[in-house]
C-alpha cells in the first residue's frame, strides 16, 4: 500500500510517500480502506517533536511511529474472526487514538476503537474532518457540563477545534460568541455563533462582557486577563495549552472559585456515535478548508503550520 512516512523529526519536508506493508489483521480488528484522512495540529507536533517531551514517548532520537495520521474515513474491506460490530462494506469514520497510521491506503483498528458508521449525508472527505476537532471539543464541553442559556466564548472559533466547539456548545443550548479574524466572521456566524468578535479590532477581555465558559482552542489568551472575563464560578478551558499555562491553571483552580480545565483528552466510540447523530440531524456540519492528495502531504503540513486554516485540511486517498 501507499503511505506517507517519516523517519526523522523535522519540518514538513521530512514526510515522503512510499510503498509500505499492508496491515496484518488481528482477530478483533477491522481492515479499513481509507478514503480520506486529515492533517491536524497533533500530527504536526509529533512530526517535529514539539514540545521536546514528545520524544520520551514516541522516540528520543527518531520516531517509533513512522506513519502519522490520527483520523480516517473509509470502507471496511475485511474483518477479524472475532469482530461482531462491523461487516465488510460498512462505511466508517473515526479516530486512531494515539496509534496514528492513517496517512495510508489501509489501516487496521480494533472494533472497540473510536469509530462508527459514517453518516450517509456527508462524504468521506467531510467525515475525515470531524473526529479530531470535534472529539477534542466534545471532551472538554462534556466536562464543563454546559447548561442552556449559559454564555460561552470560543477563542479560535474558525479552526478545527473552535468550529466544533461553537457547534457543540450551541447544540447544548448555550449562547455562543466566537472570536476570530475578519476573514472568518461569515464562517463562524454560519455555523451558529450568536455573536462574533473580530480580534483584530476588539479585545474580548476589555469589553466588559462576562462569560460562564471561555474555551481557548488555539493557546492565544492570557490566563490572568481572561479570568477577569469569567463569571464568579466560571470555567476557562485551555485545550491547546503548553506546560506553563497548565501549571497556571492548576494554581488558579486551587486558589479561586473560577476553574481552569486542561490536560489530555480521552475519547471512545460513544463520542463518535454522538457526533454521527448530530450530523444526521443537521446540528453539526464539517468545516473543510482545503483538500490535498497523499502525495501533497508535505505541502498540506506546511499550510496547516501557517495557522490560517478554516476548519480542517483533508487528505483524499
Amino acid at each position: 500500500m501507499k503511505a506517507a512516512c517519516y523517519s526523522k523529526y523535522g519540518p514538513p519536508e521530512v514526510l515522503y510517500v512510499k510503498e509500505a506493508e499492508k496491515p496484518v489483521l488481528q482477530k478483533n480488528e477491522i481492515l479499513i480502506k481509507i478514503r480520506a484522512t486529515a492533517v491536524n495540529s497533533g500530527d504536526c507536533r509529533l512530526r517535529k517533536a514539539d514540545p521536546f517531551a514528545i520524544r520520551f514517548v514516541f522516540g528520543l532520537t527518531k520516531p517509533k511511529i513512522n506513519i502519522l495520521g490520527s483520523v480516517f474515513s473509509g470502507e471496511v474491506e475485511n474483518v477479524g474472526e472475532q469482530v461482531k460490530r462491523f461487516s465488510i462494506g460498512d462505511q466508517v469514520f473515526g479516530h486512531t487514538d494515539m496509534h496514528f497510521g492513517a496517512y495510508a491506503e489501509y489501516i487496521a483498528v480494533p472494533e472497540t476503537g473510536s469509530l462508527a458508521i459514517k453518516p450517509e449525508n456527508i462524504s468521506h472527505n467531510e467525515a475525515a474532518a470531524i473526529p479530531f476537532g470535534a472529539v477534542t471539543a466534545l471532551h472538554f464541553i462534556k466536562k464543563a457540563i454546559i447548561k442552556p442559556g449559559q454564555k460561552v466564548l470560543v477563542v479560535g472559533a474558525s479552526g478545527a477545534v473552535g468550529s466544533a466547539a461553537v457547534q457543540l456548545a450551541r447544540s447544548f443550548g448555550a449562547d455562543v460568541t466566537g472570536v476570530c479574524s475578519t476573514a472568518n466572521i461569515a464562517l463562524v456566524k454560519s455555523i451558529g455563533a450568536n455573536k462574533v468578535i473580530d480580534y483584530t479590532k476588539e479585545d474580548f477581555s476589555q469589553n466588559g462582557e462576562v462569560y460562564d465558559l471561555i474555551f481557548d482552542t488555539v493557546n492565544a489568551v492570557s490566563v490572568t486577563r481572561t479570568l477577569k472575563s469569567l463569571s464568579r464560578e466560571g470555567l476557562l478551558v485551555l485545550s491547546a495549552a503548553g506546560m506553563w499555562k497548565m501549571l497556571q491553571g492548576i494554581w488558579f483552580s486551587s486558589t479561586s472559585k473560577k476553574r481552569v480545565l486542561t490536560g489530555l483528552i480521552r475519547h471512545t466510540s460513544e463520542d463518535i456515535v454522538f457526533l454521527k447523530e448530530l450530523i444526521e440531524t443537521d446540528k453539526f456540519k464539517p468545516v473543510v478548508d482545503s483538500i490535498y492528495s497523499l502525495e501533497q502531504i508535505a505541502e498540506a503540513h506546511a499550510y496547516v503550520e501557517k495557522g490560517h486554516k478554516k476548519g480542517n485540511v483533508v487528505i483524499a486517498i
